[in-house]
């Protein structure tokens, strides 16, 4: 383009007409849209649950979008999330409703709520299929957040440093988790505990705390967790991690519509990449891991805790129109499950 003004200029009349005839496709090489996005997920396992995502979108927007990736923390504090993207400090946001502390009807449900999926399939079935997107979408929208897209991510495990064997093992330890899954397990004696991301390897290493319930195993490898706990606990309390991509309302207004078309296939293929990621990593490193022992709760103990997670959806429902509405729908969903029996479950 330089060049060709130049010749244009040394041209004399013809150039100046040239030159203003030249301007409009200069407003179209303008500088690429920059979105900040900030993952709740630490360097490590951000490899794996957005950038691969992250890079593809970037590449094929050829310079119209570029997408800025932050790993955990490194803009602002994870708890803070919400309000920095409500404000346009942050573009957009992965994370679950919970640990980022959204001030919407259905915060409770995101992360692990107690038993709410057996499954990694079952989040994107019940979001797509029963209802939930529409929710979220309306819950967000009430506080100018664009609610993008959930998927899901791993099962809870604890990982710990003591061996777990029975519900009377639980008692007393300090356990790095979720608010909502902290709120349901202090009734098995677990003393939940918050830290930054980035704490809890260390944390674990000096004894503040006693084990982690934030993942599963495929985390604890990929993160280095599973280097500093020896056992690993096969129950959970939740079949996937439901999370989500946020953007700020206004932000995702402003995009023409082939880049919000391009977002929502990067997001699908994000969920995607987890999907296998995921099911196939809990396998292998039960069957092939070397760094921690399997340790297990007899399935009849077990039940104890599902059925109170059963009364926990009961107790959550009344607090609300909304959440009564979501508690109904994994009720009816996981009913549905239990009636198609397998493979969708075992009795």
């Amino acid at each position: 383009m330089t060049t060709r003004r130049d010749f244009l200029k040394n041209a004399g009349v013809a150039g100046a007409v040239g030159a203003s005839s030249l301007a409009a496709p200069a407003v179209l090489a303008q500088a690429p849209i920059k979105w900040r996005l900030q993952t709740y997920a630490g360097p490590a396992l951000a490899e794996h649950v957005v950038k691969p995502a992250i890079d593809s979108f970037n590449k094929i927007a050829e310079g119209q979008m570029e997408i800025e990736l932050y790993t955990s923390d490194s803009l602002v504090p994870t708890g803070e999330l919400f309000r920095a993207m409500q404000s346009g400090t942050i573009d957009m946001v992965q994370s679950d409703d919970d640990s980022m502390a959204s001030p919407t009807e259905v915060t409770v449900f995101g992360g692990y709520f107690p038993f709410a999926s057996r499954y990694s399939l079952d989040v994107p079935v019940l979001f797509n299929k029963y209802g939930l997107a529409e929710i979220w979408a309306s819950e967000y929208e009430k506080v100018g957040v664009k609610h993008l897209s959930a998927g899901s991510w791993d099962p809870c495990h604890f990982a710990t440093k003591e061996p777990i064997n029975s519900l009377e093992d639980l008692k007393g330890k300090r356990v790095f988790t979720f608010p909502t899954a902290g709120r349901f397990l202090a009734q098995f004696g677990v003393v939940p505990v918050t830290l930054p991301w980035e704490d809890i390897e260390v944390a674990v290493q000096t004894g503040e705390l006693d084990g982690i319930a934030w993942s599963g195993i495929t985390e604890d490898y990929t993160v280095g967790w599973a280097d500093v706990t020896n056992y690993f606990l096969t129950n959970n309390i939740s079949g996937a991690w439901i999370g989500s991509f946020y953007a700020n309302m206004d932000r995702y207004n402003e995009l023409p519509d082939n880049l919000k078309e391009l977002l929502k296939l990067a997001m699908d293929s994000s969920h995607y990449y987890r999907q296998w990621w995921y099911w196939g990593g809990e396998a292998s490193l039960r069957v092939d891991g070397t760094k921690m022992k399997l340790t297990s709760i007899p399935d009849k103990e077990w039940d104890q805790v599902e059925e109170a997670a059963h009364k926990f959806w009961d107790e959550i429902a009344a607090e609300s129109e909304i959440k009564a509405k979501v508690v109904e729908i994994f009720k009816k969903y996981n009913a549905d499950m239990a009636k198609a029996g397998r493979p969708y479950r075992y009795t």
